[in-house]
């Protein structure tokens, strides 16, 4: 089935669901607001929607719960007050027919005394993280929804972000300030999980689609640096994503056909008594199914499933349980023939991919200022990967097998305890067993042998602990104090980590803020126990007990809500990156740092060095008024040194990136109408090439394998990288029912930019690996 024969299908199933009559929708919005520090509930608060003539709003129970209902759909904006409290305010919430908007609002207690509250604006993209100061970003996944080539994936939403980058190929790797990208750090539900993204390796953090469907997510946080100490392993980035609470009154269900995949929502109360919920979401490829069924033939079908769910169960007594958990499976084959003869076969290939994280989170108050919250987590992560190629009398040779299994248990509790409106203090125990079992085999030309590159079973731990304080001196200031310790069972030192933060107030509009922070993160297990082979054929284990990496971050911010819908923030960062993994070689530029594959067959020592350095402006104008605008630009540089002891360009070094985002809504139809919007939203990219090694062509065609040029490592720059992505949306909205038509085309003007090049060993010549070209995905959602 050609692609435009499958988008005129969902195109026809969309004009057949939308030619039901129905009266103007309107929808319910409730939730409950619960004060930041404490999570305990506010009653008595306003909630009021501005603008609306005559004014609509309500005003919480004594649990903090509200209930608006009524609505005329479109977009609205919730005022909250109460007093004691910082006014909040929640913009251009999306109302949609098919499904209730339930939210949890978080308020700040005033500093002041109560006859002198004062009121500040809030701004939205602000993390409801109390102990984030810096370099925090919150994910609205109304955005994820809605900003062309996110395409529903909040992965592709955070590449937007000032400082953050994706290469171009099409995978999810994160590139955070120019650190590698498997140095940020995957997050559910306050733990830590395996990559979370199909077709991914252990290993690596990257995969062309993220196993989590959007339609599951809260609105999360990505933190890009000096962030806060409850947060350890990690030396770039925080991914921190939530998965939202199902209808607790209500059975809601959502359908979504589209080319990433066929999937279903289903939420709703399982005991209306006591306010459970569940919410659960299965997906399947579109192509797989297809393919299943006949109607596409080619090679390399994509074919994936993943399941995610969520069942909330509060209790009078014993506090809130939740079960929640995440698996998907992908496997794809793939085979490489000559372009001028599809009979010759370069390459052939399939990789298999298993993930699977599930946890129970309890939450208990222990007072009105006192909480405690624990988890319980088992998280696996399995892949096989398989390469054959041409060998001289062989048609096809097993070049590369490798199966790599890693299961991890943890338990996380931590205690939050708030004095008053001045001192907020958390502190947490983590613990982390793992239970692996790594084998590879490659054929290596020059010895005519197999070689065993991996072949471990084994065991590792790892222990964190936090302490935060969080002290408002005053009205303008506030400081945020902590420490992070953390402990591998593979050596013996144990590392301490201080972190601060300041925010200084200006006015209403306009504050400082500076952060500093201590950082570690352990490499990767098959980095740890890789097999290293020397002249005489024998092999060992030299990278079993490596410390941690480290690193120290300095970041200084400015920002300003220039007025009610434009925000500017600048923010300059600097990270002294150290105790990084270097070959144990006098002269080598091996360095962890700039590591591209899942394990290293060098004996490391912990004597390297890295330092980023940069400067990032984001200009935002929030959605209002039926349009929106985001711009963000980062310069950064980004260098390492490995046992030659000179400082060297990184391979994400790319020393520039922008971002420059649209989009409008256009109201059709009836007058004063929400029933039916168009949408349209762009995203322009550009964004400085990644350094690579050149390669030497004639010693690569002698010894039958890639060879680098010695001494030009990472010594050239690929080209810079454009892409124009386009989406188009169409929505309706009936009586209880809404759906939506979607096209976001990816790469609209199809370039192809060689963003890394490789030896090809049957065609002996060097090839590119050029930018993801054009990519359209359509898609059809309906709720209901």
């Amino acid at each position: 089935m050609k692609p435009i024969v499958f988008g005129l299908f969902i195109f026809a199933t969309f004009l057949f669901v939308n030619a039901v009559n129905a009266q103007s929708p309107h929808q319910t919005i409730r939730g409950r607001i619960v004060d930041t520090d404490s999570k305990s509930a506010i009653p008595f608060a306003n909630v009021t929607i501005d603008n609306s003539n005559p004014l609509i709003g309500e005003i919480s129970d004594i649990d903090g719960n509200f209930k608006i209902e009524n609505v005329t759909v479109g977009r609205v904006t919730l005022s909250v007050s109460s007093l004691g409290y910082e006014r909040v305010t929640v913009p251009n919430i999306l109302l949609i027919s098919g499904k209730e908007t339930v939210l949890n609002i978080e308020m700040k207690e005033s500093f002041q005394q109560l006859d002198q509250v004062e009121i500040r604006a809030y701004k939205k993209g602000e993390s409801t993280n109390e102990m984030a100061i810096s370099s925090a970003k919150q994910l609205s996944i109304e955005e994820s929804k809605r900003h062309a080539g996110a395409i529903s994936d909040p992965a592709r939403l955070v590449s937007s972000f000032a400082g953050i980058i994706n290469e171009g190929s099409g995978n999810n790797d994160i590139i955070v300030r120019g650190n590698n990208p498997r140095f940020i750090q995957w997050r559910l539900e306050d733990i830590e999980i395996p990559n979370p993204n199909h077709f991914a390796i252990e290993g690596l953090t990257g995969g062309p689609i993220n196993a989590l469907n959007s339609q599951m997510l809260a609105n999360s946080a990505f933190y890009s640096g000096a962030f806060a100490s409850q947060y350890g392993n990690a030396l770039s980035g925080i991914f921190d994503m939530k998965l939202r609470k199902g209808n607790d009154e209500r059975q809601e269900y959502s359908f979504s056909l589209g080319v990433l995949g066929l999937d279903f929502t289903a939420e709703g109360p399982i005991s209306k008594k006591n306010n459970s919920s569940y919410l659960v979401n299965y997906r399947y490829s579109t192509l797989s199914l297809l393919d299943d069924i006949g109607l596409v033939d080619f090679g390399g079908v994509p074919r994936y499933q993943d399941l995610s769910f969520k069942f909330y169960f509060p209790t009078k007594k014993a506090g809130i349980f939740t079960f929640f958990g995440l698996g998907g499976a992908s496997k794809i084959g793939f085979v490489t023939t000559d372009e001028e003869d599809d009979e010759i076969i370069l390459e052939d290939g399939s990789q298999y991919s298993n993930l699977a994280v599930t946890g129970l989170k309890h939450f208990i108050p222990l007072g009105n200022n006192t909480y405690l919250k624990s988890i319980v987590s088992y998280g696996f992560n399995g892949s096989k990967l398989i390469e054959k190629r041409p060998y001289e009398e062989e048609i096809l040779k097993e070049f590369y097998n490798a199966s790599l299994n890693n299961q991890t248990s943890r338990l996380l509790s931590t205690l939050h305890h708030k004095i008053n409106s001045k001192h907020n203090f958390q502190a947490g125990l983590m613990y982390a067993h793992s239970n692996f079992d790594f084998e590879n085999r490659y054929f290596s030309i020059p010895q005519n042998q197999y070689l065993k590159g991996q072949e471990n079973e084994g065991v590792a731990n790892f222990t964190e602990g936090y302490f935060n304080w969080k002290w408002r001196v005053s009205a303008l200031l506030t400081a945020i104090n902590g420490v992070h310790v953390s402990k591998s069972n593979l050596n013996d030192k144990v590392y301490i980590e201080p972190r601060l933060a300041l925010k200084y107030q200006l006015d209403e509009s306009q504050n400082i803020n500076a952060a500093f922070g201590l950082h570690s993160k352990m490499a990767s297990l098959p980095n740890h126990y890789a097999l290293v082979y020397q002249p005489n054929g024998n092999y060992s284990m030299p990278n079993k007990n490596l410390e941690l990496m480290q690193a120290s971050h300095y970041v200084i911010g400015y920002e300003n809500l220039l007025n009610s819908n434009l925000f500017l923030k600048l923010e300059a960062y600097y990270q002294h990156l150290y105790n990084i993994p270097v070959e144990d070689k006098l002269g080598s530029l091996y360095s962890l740092i700039n590591q591209d594959d899942y394990f290293v067959d060098k004996a490391l020592v912990n004597e390297g060095e890295g330092k980023n350095i940069g400067l990032e402006l984001t200009l935002e104008r929030y959605f209002s008024n039926q349009y929106y605008f985001l711009l963000t630009t980062s310069f950064y540089d980004s260098k390492y040194k490995a046992k030659n002891r000179a400082w060297k360009n990184s391979r994400y070094n790319g020393n520039y990136v922008g971002n420059f985002l649209f989009g409008k809504e256009f109201t059709v139809g009836r007058k004063n109408s929400n029933d039916k919007t168009i949408g349209v939203n762009s995203r322009i990219t550009f964004l400085g090439g990644r350094r690579y090694t050149s390669i030497d062509l004639e010693e690569s065609i002698k010894q039958e394998k890639q060879v680098e040029n010695e001494g030009q490592y990472l010594g050239d720059k690929a080209d810079d990288v454009f892409y124009l992505n386009i989406a188009i949306s169409y929505r309706v909205n009936k009586q209880k029912l809404s759906h939506e038509v979607k096209l976001d085309i990816q790469n609209l003007t199809n370039n192809n930019t060689a963003i890394d090049y490789y030896y090809n060993n049957v065609k002996k010549e060097i090839d590119e690996i050029p930018q993801l070209s054009m990519f359209p995905v359509m898609s059809y959602t309906v709720h209901f």
